[in-house]
């Protein structure tokens, strides 16, 4: 049976390119069908009508960086691949990004746990099919950067949970801490908590927002 395959990311020549190196044969013997789309709200319409029609997504290739569906608040591919997760719960999931700063790929993977989270500099176009032939044969497959990525968070010591790396990142983003609670399931009184704790780890000593942050980015964590 054909597999379905979700290619989103916002350069087609990027999708047609995936769509390519998918369509060997050594990749699966029948052709798979593909749906491609380059922006959230696309995106989002597309998996509505494989739901409406009754049809799997079997396989979901996302880039992170997308244009949003602010309607929907369905931000980037991330909001989309947990959309994917919730939907076809048997769908194998693959991350494609530029970035790896630690604590948001850190985030992404416990967040969403997908199959495979690859960042696009590990990839060429014989790897790529390779990649994504071991995570539908069941593998969990992150490419060197995401792993070193992860080494790095390791040896700092810092095994947050996702709590607190939304609180980092939100206080980058500029967001107050009064505010967190709409954006965090957590108390004020908690959020304080880790947010102090936070700081008792990067910076040894007290300090204000700014430089918990100066030090959060010198470390590559942000």
């Amino acid at each position: 049976m054909s597999l379905n395959i979700l290619i989103v990311d916002d350069h087609p020549m990027t999708v047609d390119s995936y769509v390519n190196l998918l369509s060997d044969t050594e990749f699966q013997k029948e052709l798979p069908i593909f749906i491609k789309s380059h922006n959230c709200e696309d995106a989002y319409n597309k998996i509505t009508f494989e739901l409406k029609q009754n049809k799997n997504i079997d396989f979901a290739l996302l880039d992170i960086n997308l244009p949003p569906f602010k309607k929907l608040n369905i931000s980037n591919g991330i909001d989309l691949a947990l959309l994917v997760r919730e939907k076809f719960k048997n769908c194998k999931i693959v991350l494609l990004t530029m970035h790896s700063e630690p604590l948001t790929v850190d985030k992404i993977i416990k967040g969403v746990k997908p199959e495979g989270f690859i960042s696009k500099s590990d990839i060429n176009f014989e790897l790529f099919p390779v990649l994504c032939k071991r995570i539908l044969d069941g593998e969990i497959v992150q490419s060197d950067t995401i792993i070193e990525s992860q080494r790095d968070l390791f040896k700092k010591n810092i095994n947050w949970d996702n709590h607190d790396n939304q609180i980092l990142i939100l206080i980058s983003q500029g967001v107050k801490t009064v505010n967190l609670p709409n954006y965090i399931p957590l108390s004020m009184s908690a959020i304080e908590k880790r947010k102090a704790s936070i700081k008792d780890q990067l910076l040894k000593e007290k300090g204000s927002d700014k430089d918990l942050i100066e030090k959060a980015k010198n470390l590559g964590l942000l």
